[in-house]
């Protein structure tokens, strides 16, 4: 493992498990110091603890929309190890399934400002917390949902389509001294995509050409990638990130 992160501090937002906290793990392990985020307290002191402890990394509990808990939590970071170099944008909500003619309109603008509003407002929190004069690089989790029609998840790939555009749109307002990628993976081993293999992991995971469903390691390796200087000439880029399923037209 390199230490391309050393000196580095950097935020994970929805990372007290699955993709957030495999993010936050391989930032550690290249020697950034990470501040997650998510709404759970206790979740979260389990993953400081799983990052050893505050020597690595710091939590700060909140909803990820709230823009007062986002001034707070780059505050704190900063007062625990300096100001955020990296921003990982992962947490996100799907919190209904079924045909987007049924959908509750409540729970499309809850998605919509959790999965959108609130990662471009991370991005203008940090910019304004110093990242726009220093510099930095910016990941945001997408997903293959957001690249074409996903039946049953329908204004969950729009969110994720809009923040693939967001992405874009950042990387040409804020270059060159800030970086911003996405990765859009596809279906990744986690409690939260828990309803979209289990109990019929080996069918799901026959679409795919290599054979298996990703781990939050496959995407962490990937968004170290693109925060870090190996990636210095890359910036509004999504990254697909899905066992070649789309290759075969499936999501």
């Amino acid at each position: 493992m390199t230490r391309r992160f050393e000196g580095k501090v950097a935020l994970v937002t929805g990372a007290s498990r699955g993709i957030g906290l495999g993010i936050a793990e391989r930032l550690v392990a290249e020697g950034a110091k990470v501040c997650v985020t998510a709404r759970k307290q206790e979740a979260l002191d389990e993953a400081v603890a799983s990052l050893g402890g505050p020597e690595h990394a710091i939590a700060v509990a909140g909803k990820g929309d709230d823009v007062e808990h986002q001034v707070d939590a780059l505050k704190r970071t900063e007062e625990a190890f300096g100001a955020v170099d990296l921003l990982v944008n992962n947490a996100g909500i799907n919190p209904v399934y079924g045909p987007m003619v049924d959908l509750d309109l409540d729970a499309a603008r809850k998605i919509f400002e959790v999965n959108c509003l609130a990662a471009l407002s991370w991005v203008q929190q940090a910019h304004r917390a110093g990242m726009g004069e220093r510099g930095g690089s910016v990941v945001n989790v997408s997903s293959v949902a957001g690249l074409r029609p996903a039946p049953g998840i329908g204004f969950y790939g729009a969110s994720k389509a809009m923040l693939a555009h967001i992405t874009a749109e950042l990387a040409v307002e804020l270059g060159p001294d800030i970086r911003v990628n996405a990765v859009a993976p596809a279906v990744v081993k986690t409690r939260f995509a828990t309803a979209l293999y289990e109990g019929r992991e080996e069918e799901v995971a026959s679409a795919y050409p290599l054979k298996r469903l990703g781990v939050p390691e496959d995407i962490a390796g990937v968004v170290a990638f693109l925060l870090s200087d190996d990636a210095a000439w890359l910036t509004g880029q999504v990254l697909v990130v899905d066992g070649g399923v789309t290759l075969t037209g499936g999501v």
